[in-house]
């Protein structure tokens, strides 16, 4: 029936200006006691408004005798509400939302039950209750929401959880003593992530509470990167046909975890295909709907729950509660229906009302309550009646601390003006319950937020197979919001049992994790939790499991074997540990020794014609720079330092100047001796032994000062190179500047040169002996070392460029001593018979005289 319509049924309309009578007929509580204060509830003691006897639905019925039993024991209190009574009026809404509004409007219009029906009654008199308990799902709640909340008219919730109802612009008057959808909905969402299932699949009922719920979690779920596979709704009222094709959907998907947001009712003709279907051998995650839902767990064709996990409320005890239930009879109120169908349903048993004298029952099976355990007076699991409870109380200390400001006229800072003594008491309640706070006997602290939410708790629950075959439920873990972030979810994994009862967390992923080192990447035209694992570039890192991206290492750095870790690059350098470094190093001292033997062997023939001839003292200087030249290539080897790069181009630089400058004094000397053998010639007056030791240091002086200059401006220094090769890094020297490193090369190039193009004029000598010869060909190979050094210099990488410019040093080293003095040192040594003046001037009648 539409909403419009139950309105236009139950509205009070005027009569004249001071009296209205009530349209329609009057819908009579089911259960009521007047109080000097009357609290309004709404149940669905019936599932349909016809054949309530075959309907009865016995957990409903505990919900209003809680209600009644939290009355009464706040009626018995001193300490809460003192002298004042309060009464009861509950309502069956039949599982109808039309019902459910129709009792909200008989709550807010309706006369006392003793009131008369047939006389008109002021339109101005307040609602007869402060306010409203119920329901216990969130449609119905809406739908008394909707003519209760523009009243004012406080309602309190203890089942429905659709956070929709948690938008305060809508619902300003609603409060509910058990958590909203939303906190269900993450703590579902951190669980599936939790266990590792990435990939799950969603069935929801199509209702306000499963719609709104599964939205939620969807919502929840992919910012904790878990993905739906599929979503299926359902409504208690679809085919076999429909749940057939549901249940194929999922047998066929690859998730093998589905979510069940789906209200008890509409649960269980799924579960009855489910079961003439077989074990789809699936992992079951329920919302608190049903998680603890003691018919489904007790039924043996349902055994395929074993395993299931969700979240449910926590269980508490309430003292007294069990004899209140069990003391329940059609004795207590021999006129209400509702209690003799009760009894007929429990005992099928009838009560005798014919007999005023007995007023007893007529029962096939036992007269009382007592030792019958079923879904009415089962008190081991009160997580939902409990919050029937906590309602009461909460509507109990509002008005407490209502009456008690009221009393003492002082009221709070904060209560708005229009807060009198002759404000209607539900506004004035409603305002109290907005900022009540007091603890429940259990010891839970117990207020409101500001969408009149309370803090959010549950317990993890697991169904577990016990020996007698039958399951039960475990509580295995926490959730809770008021714990810190790290703290919200605790889980005891070790005592959790799994679908089927295995002891293994069940996998549900649509493509295995990637492990560290890899990325995932997106198949294209699928889910985001279906990927492919690539493994990361060189150079690049993934340290967690199903990482996104791979991280570049910092310069320094560079990925390891597995791509997991950044490693420190090896550092490259030529080591005097390495085969080329000692080979090097090698024919460095090689060369060494044969300079300094050489050294010896002239110094002992050292007046012997062939050493005397062209300046002995220049020779002793150029067998001195080539040690010189020889034993520098070492300091090319090793780490570079600071000052081990300044020392080895510099001691490179001067060495190889001096060494070419005895080279030009000497083919200088060649030369100036043969003009001097010319008639009317006086050179060698003024190329004499001083002047030749002033042009070597004139020359030395001259590489000297550029390498002080260069060391002056921007010296060479130890650098990493890391641009040459990604994966190491070249510990080489930077020549600073490369003008002076290029100044000091060609200086020397410019002396070789020239050095070259004299002893080239001066190689055909008419002297049996002709150095000058010799000169060309040493500077014929020291040039050709030093052309193909400068291509093979730049275009070798890593410590090869140094290799190289050792080989340059040490190639042109031995081609000026061995070009120079390997003739000498013949026939010195093997040939002492040409060792005479006259034989080295090669004297004939023509000849030109030539003399030391």
């Amino acid at each position: 029936v539409p909403v419009t319509v139950m309105v236009l049924v139950m509205v009070v309309g005027c009569v004249g200006d001071q009296s209205c009578s009530l349209l329609g007929q009057t819908t009579l509580p089911v259960l009521s006691a007047d109080g000097d204060v009357n609290i309004g509830a709404v149940f669905s003691i019936h599932s349909q408004p016809l054949f309530k006897v075959h309907s009865f639905n016995l957990r409903e019925f505990q919900f209003a005798q809680t209600l009644i039993f939290a009355l009464e024991e706040i009626n018995n209190r001193s300490d809460l509400l003192p002298g004042l009574s309060l009464g009861y009026q509950v309502y069956d809404a039949c599982g109808s939302v039309p019902k459910a509004i129709q009792s909200a409007l008989a709550l807010m219009n309706s006369p006392g039950i003793h009131d008369s029906l047939s006389e008109p009654s002021s339109c101005s008199r307040h609602p007869a209750v402060l306010g409203i308990v119920g329901q216990s799902s969130s449609t119905p709640t809406i739908g008394i929401l909707s003519v209760a909340g523009p009243f004012s008219m406080p309602v309190i919730s203890h089942f429905a959880t659709c956070d929709c109802l948690s938008n305060r612009k809508k619902y300003p008057s609603f409060f509910r003593t058990i958590p909203s959808d939303l906190y269900q909905s993450q703590a579902l969402a951190k669980l599936v992530k939790h266990f590792g299932w990435t990939w799950v699949g969603v069935v929801n009922s199509n209702s306000d509470y499963g719609n709104n719920g599964m939205a939620t979690f969807i919502e929840a779920a992919h910012q904790e990167g878990v993905c739906v596979e599929y979503q299926e709704a359902i409504f208690r009222t679809d085919s076999r046909e429909k749940l057939l094709k549901m249940v194929r959907v999922m047998r066929r998907a690859t998730a093998r975890v589905v979510v069940l947001f789906v209200g008890l009712g509409d649960l269980i003709p799924l579960l009855n295909v489910l079961a003439q279907e077989g074990d789809p051998g699936l992992q079951w995650v329920g919302s608190e709907s049903w998680i603890t839902a003691r018919m489904l767990a007790e039924k043996q064709s349902y055994s395929f729950l074993r395993g299931a996990v969700g979240f449910a409320f926590g269980n508490v005890k309430l003292d007294g509660l069990e004899w209140f239930l069990d003391s329940v009879h059609p004795s207590q109120d021999p006129d209400n229906s509702l209690l003799r169908e009760f009894w007929e349903t429990v005992f099928q048993c009838s009560f005798n009302r014919s007999r005023e004298e007995n007023r007893g029952t007529l029962c096939t099976g036992a007269e009382s309550l007592a030792g019958l355990k079923n879904q009415y007076n089962d008190v081991s699991d009160l997580r939902i009646s409990s919050k029937v409870y906590t309602a009461v109380y909460a509507i109990a200390h509002s008005l407490h601390d209502l009456l008690t400001d009221l009393k003492n006229d002082s009221g709070r800072s904060n209560r708005s003006s229009h807060l009198s003594h002759s404000s209607p008491p539900c506004f004035q309640v409603l305002d109290y319950l907005r900022e009540v706070r007091f603890t429940m006997k259990t010891g839970e602290e117990i207020l409101f937020n500001g969408h009149g939410d309370t803090v959010a708790r549950y317990e993890l629950i697991n169904w577990q197979q016990e020996a007698d075959g039958t399951l039960n439920f475990h509580s295995v873990g926490l959730y809770d919001t008021s714990m810190s972030p790290e703290k919200t979810l605790m889980i005891n994994q070790k005592k959790m049992v799994w679908a089927g009862g295995q002891a293994e967390v069940p996998v549900s992923v649509c493509s295995q994790s990637c492990p560290p080192g890899t990325r995932k990447a997106v198949q294209k035209g699928k889910h985001v939790c279906c990927y492919d694992c690539i493994p990361c570039a060189e150079g690049e890192i993934s340290n967690i499991t199903d990482s996104n991206v791979c991280y570049l290492c910092d310069l320094e750095y560079w990925s390891n074997e597995n791509r997991d870790h950044c490693v420190l690059k090896p550092v490259e350098f030529l080591s005097f540990e390495e085969i080329m470094g000692i080979v090097l190093v090698c024919f460095s001292l090689f060369g060494t020794g044969v300079t300094t033997l050489v050294a010896v062997v002239f110094f002992i023939h050292r007046d012997t014609p062939i050493v005397r001839a062209n300046n002995s003292e220049l020779s002793f200087l150029l067998l001195f720079s080539l040690t010189l030249c020889f034993l520098c290539s070492l300091t090319f080897i090793g780490r570079p330092s600071e000052w081990s790069c300044m020392l080895r181009h510099t001691a490179f630089g001067i060495a190889f100047v001096l060494c070419i400058s005895c080279v030009l004094g000497k083919t200088l000397v060649v030369l100036m001796a043969f003009r001097a053998t010319l008639p009317g010639s006086n050179v060698m007056k003024w190329f004499g032994p001083p002047l030749q030791r002033l042009c070597v240091l004139a020359l030395t002086f001259i590489q000297v000062l550029i390498c002080v200059i260069w060391l002056t401006i921007s010296p060479p220094f130890p650098y990493k190179n890391m641009l040459h090769y990604k994966e190491i890094v070249i510990l080489e020297c930077n020549v600073g500047s490369a003008i002076g490193f290029w100044a000091v090369l060609g200086y020397i190039g410019l002396l070789a040169v020239l050095c070259f193009v004299l002893a080239f004029l001066a190689r055909k000598l008419p002297d049996n002996f002709n150095e000058a010869k010799f000169i060309t060909f040493s500077m014929l190979i020291f040039c050709a070392v030093w052309i193909t050094f400068i291509p093979a210099y730049v275009s070798s990488p890593g410590k090869f460029t140094v290799a190289v410019e050792i080989f340059a040093i040490l190639a042109s080293s031995f081609g000026l001593l061995f070009c120079i003095f390997a003739p000498k040192c013949f026939i010195i040594l093997l040939r002492p018979e040409r060792n005479t003046k006259k034989h080295v001037m090669g004297k004939t009648s023509n000849d030109i005289h030539v003399h030391d």
